[in-house]
């Protein structure tokens, strides 16, 4: 399963990528407001950071100023994935910026054939809303496995992109699924590492290693 994290925090973006764990980064209008600073700025920074796709998103609902947005947005740099909503506009844009040869991330699905609707657009990914899906009381991981046997059925290349992850257990259940990417945001991707054994063995063996007196370097 490949990594992205979900935020416009250059700072954890760095650390992350640092360690080893990025293989992409999305982000949206609100994680740009969060940020503080302008889309075309911080963009261009997280692309010079992360080698793998990045996703701007579209502020438009309308096809034609899609595509103007797009054009902007696909000029930061090489590894910018074009973001648009799951509309009829947006898999109109989604088929054209494809076919031009641009990486296009369909967000906000909700649904199945949504997504059907967006790999017959040629989405490079399509993101099903895992924790909002939850809040109204339905398992959103349904939904991955529903779109995973859609996509298997027809050899669909689109790649699954399980968004709104908020816990351990939802990058876990997307994993076993078989969602090709899990976008997390940065506390929860650092807290996978965590299990409540890993700190008491390492505890027990630092302990140990202090009482024999020796030193490896």
């Amino acid at each position: 399963m490949k990594f992205f994290v979900d935020t416009a925090d250059v700072k954890d973006i760095r650390e992350l990528n640092d360690l080893g764990l990025l293989d992409g980064v999305t982000t949206n209008p609100s994680l740009i407001l969060k940020s503080g600073r302008s889309i075309l700025e911080v963009t261009k920074e997280i692309c010079s950071i992360v080698d793998g796709p990045v996703s701007a998103e579209v502020a438009a609902t309308e096809y034609e100023q899609m595509m103007k947005e797009a054009a902007v947005l696909s000029k930061i740099a090489k590894n910018i994935c074009i973001k648009v909503p799951l509309t009829l506009d947006g898999l109109k844009a989604c088929k054209a910026l494809t076919s031009d040869g641009h990486m296009v991330n369909v967000t906000l699905c909700f649904s199945a054939t949504q997504a059907l609707l967006a790999a017959k657009a040629g989405a490079t990914f399509i993101s099903p809303f895992i924790g909002r899906i939850d809040d109204m009381g339905i398992n959103g991981m349904d939904l991955i496995a529903e779109i995973r046997t859609i996509y298997d059925n027809y050899d669909y290349k689109t790649e699954i992109l399980a968004a709104s992850i908020r816990t351990v257990n939802h990058v876990k259940e997307a994993a076993l699924i078989g969602a090709d990417v899990a976008t997390i945001p940065p506390a929860t991707l650092k807290s996978l590492v965590k299990h409540p054994l890993t700190d008491k063995g390492l505890e027990t063996f630092l302990a140990d290693w202090a009482k024999t007196g020796q030193k490896i370097a």
